[in-house]
């Protein structure tokens, strides 16, 4: 029988509860995605919580299985190592999105907070609750209207280029959603055409910040019909 290197088993244990929070993450994603669980357990419980704290205490395992692999760092070293850089990066990473959560501006952008544009077609759909009062250009710098009334064509290039899906688009709007890949998250945009300005706004499904999506999507459309001259 082949001998067991001493402290394999210590180091190979502290190892899997370093990248526990990465594979928590991504279960929680795909069974959010499949329908298994709500977005309220996948995103806001497993994720954002309990992922959240297992990343810290992964950080500490990868240091236990280092500090217990210079015994034999030939053998355990690699192991170790690896899960080092991977609960590091889990960490790095939640500390960035949870930076980049507090910096977005409310999830819902509009171009005219006089009349902001509404979303009447979705009906029922977006009768939850919401992500707040719209925010302009104040909160999104690249949220600016399109001072002449765009195309229908250009209209529609513009929500598919940021990722929309068209429900619909006719002469004076067009209107598009797009589910987010990890979580499906929702969000919808319209883009309202009236003679010698055209207004766009896009805005989250939920109450949950995510990051400043809306402005940066919002951003999208207004360069794409600015660009499109």
């Amino acid at each position: 029988m082949a001998r067991r290197t001493p402290g394999a088993g210590r180091v190979q244990a502290l190892a899997a509860l370093a990248v526990a929070a990465p594979v928590l993450v991504l279960v929680a994603a795909l069974g959010t995605r499949v329908g298994a669980w709500p977005v309220e357990i996948g995103y806001d419980l497993l994720t954002l919580r309990a992922g959240w704290y297992l990343s810290f205490l992964g950080v500490a395992a990868a240091l236990g299985a280092l500090a217990l692999s210079f015994g034999n760092f030939r053998k355990l070293g690699a192991l170790a190592v690896l899960a080092a850089l991977v609960a590091g990066g889990t960490l790095g990473g939640f500390l960035w999105q949870k930076a980049r959560i507090a910096a977005g501006p409310v999830e819902n952008v509009s171009t005219d907070l006089a009349e902001v544009p509404g979303f009447g077609d979705l009906g029922d759909e977006r009768s939850g609750r919401g992500p707040g009062p719209a925010v302009g250009a104040e909160a999104c710098p690249g949220a600016l209207p399109v001072m002449r009334q765009v195309a229908p064509t250009a209209a529609i290039y513009a929500l598919e280029q940021a990722g929309f899906t068209l429900r619909g688009a006719g002469v004076a709007r067009a209107d598009g959603s797009r589910e987010g890949f990890w979580f499906g998250v929702d969000h919808d945009a319209v883009i309202r055409i009236r003679p010698g300005r055209t207004d766009i706004r896009v805005a989250a499904r939920d109450h949950r910040p995510h990051g400043g999506e809306a402005c940066r999507m919002a951003t999208a459309i207004s360069e794409t019909l600015r660009a499109a001259g």
